[in-house]
């Protein structure tokens, strides 16, 4: 192999080198944003949770109430 072929691959190796490093970057702040969408999502969970639990507290004491009133299908 002549000087020019080793330059011309040490060429395109190092561009290949800054492509996959660019990439790396890109792949860091991708990990990041699903991170952050994964947090929203556990946040927005609880709040269900939290939400479908008041609602039972609430449907509860509805069938209560017409039990004591004799309202009842």
């Amino acid at each position: 192999m002549n000087t020019d072929q080793g330059e011309l691959i040490l060429e395109i190796l190092r561009k290949m080198q800054s492509d996959i490093s660019a990439m790396r970057g890109d792949l860091d702040a991708l990990s990041s944003d699903v991170r952050g969408i994964k947090a929203h999502m556990a946040g927005f969970m609880q709040t269900e949770i939290a939400q479908d639990g008041a609602l039972a507290e609430l449907r509860h004491r509805v069938d209560r109430i017409e039990r004591r009133l004799e309202i009842q299908d």
